[in-house]
């Protein structure tokens, strides 16, 4: 599956760090948070980010604005994962909040769209018990410093499919990133 656009879920440290890699990446990206403040805090953020980049010549201006075109906000997450193909959660480590986006992801996303979770100490492969198409549902873990790191592993479910790790993994690439597939851990499922 080509990917175009990803919508991030959760616009916290964490999130709008993915926003901004993801952006960096080319692709178009939705960064949606249940907080406006939270929303406007981000952006902000990823604005500044984008400044220093440029000011430490990480890359160009003309890079720099083209990537900050790419980026939108939304209030709702059905308004976000609207035209998404990835969609990737980062909200806080709660399993009901966690399984109630999938649930939504499950009715409203576009068909075909990936559901990925930043989950570190929850199950993925919990999370997609709500979801019927299990084999589109990995984990992304990013390094805290997304924006400053190059790692990222993706976790996968023994359900999730080759061509969602595949996906998965040109998307990290194009995020500048180094990629781990690994499966998750059997203590977890």
């Amino acid at each position: 599956m080509e990917v175009r656009t990803i919508a991030v879920i959760g616009a916290g440290a964490m999130g709008r760090g993915i926003a901004y890699a993801t952006a960096v990446g080319g692709y178009k990206t939705v960064l949606e948070d249940i907080s406006p403040q939270v929303l406007v805090e981000a952006m902000a953020w990823i604005r500044r980010s984008f400044a220093e980049g440029v000011a430490r010549g990480r890359f160009d201006a003309g890079v720099s604005g083209s990537a900050l075109s790419w980026l939108s906000t939304a209030a709702d997450v059905k308004e976000a994962i609207r035209d998404a193909e990835l969609i990737i959660e980062t909200v806080p480590e709660e399993l009901e909040m966690k399984l109630e986006l999938f649930t939504i992801f499950d009715r409203f996303a576009k068909a075909g769209a990936i559901f990925a979770s930043t989950a570190c100490s929850l199950s993925i492969t919990d999370l997609t018990d709500v979801v019927v198409s299990r084999e589109r549902c990995i984990g992304m873990h990013f390094s805290h410093a997304v924006s400053k790191s190059n790692l990222l592993r993706l976790l996968r479910t023994p359900y999730t499919s080759e061509d969602t790790v595949a996906t998965c993994r040109e998307v990290a690439c194009r995020m500048g990133k180094e990629v781990a597939v690994v499966n998750e851990a059997p203590q977890n499922v």
